[in-house]
């Protein structure tokens, strides 16, 4: 269950389509500019691949796909935020593909509201809020429960397969 937002917070702001989204920016290492991504096998669709982030492997999630919207193309915009979460009581460094970065915000909890429910169906755990900037509605994500322990064991789990396969060519 996410965390309930009780203070003021700065959040880093990203486009996802037309859509505004916002993810803590505590937890935000890093933005890239879109770089090549290694596909690795047998991992999901949303997982695009990995990066070398100065000489760490990091996987590379595209949230609109892992959201059920369609795939990330890539423009000049189009970039890479590096986030730390946490799995298992140990810090995880992830990159999230988003269609375009907008800017650092912050929003006190008082102009916050909680995420909607939307039936006993959907899972909305991984949003923290719903936050307005101007006119616009802004999803406040919390990144660590946009994918499970299970799926980023997994993920790590194919990784170290690559790496593997790699060394041994």
């Amino acid at each position: 269950m996410s965390t309930p937002i009780s203070e003021t917070s700065q959040y880093l702001t990203f486009k996802l389509g037309e859509e505004i989204y916002a993810t803590d920016i505590a937890q935000v290492r890093e933005v890239l500019e879109y770089t090549r991504v290694t596909k690795v096998p047998r991992t999901p669709e949303y997982m695009r691949g990995v990066i070398n982030l100065r000489g760490h492997v990091v996987p590379v999630l595209d949230l609109k796909l892992r959201f059920g919207m369609e795939r990330t193309e890539q423009t000049v915009n189009t970039c890479i935020i590096i986030v730390d979460i946490r799995m298992d009581d140990e810090q995880t460094v992830i990159g999230a593909l988003a269609d375009s970065v907008q800017e650092v915000i912050e929003m006190d909890a008082a102009s916050i509201r909680p995420a909607p429910r939307i039936g006993t169906r959907l899972n909305t755990n991984f949003i923290r809020g719903m936050g307005k900037r101007d006119e616009e509605f802004v999803i406040i994500l919390d990144i660590e429960e946009v994918f499970s322990g299970e799926e980023l064991e997994a993920l790590d789990t194919a990784i170290a397969d690559q790496q593997e396969t790699e060394a041994s060519a």
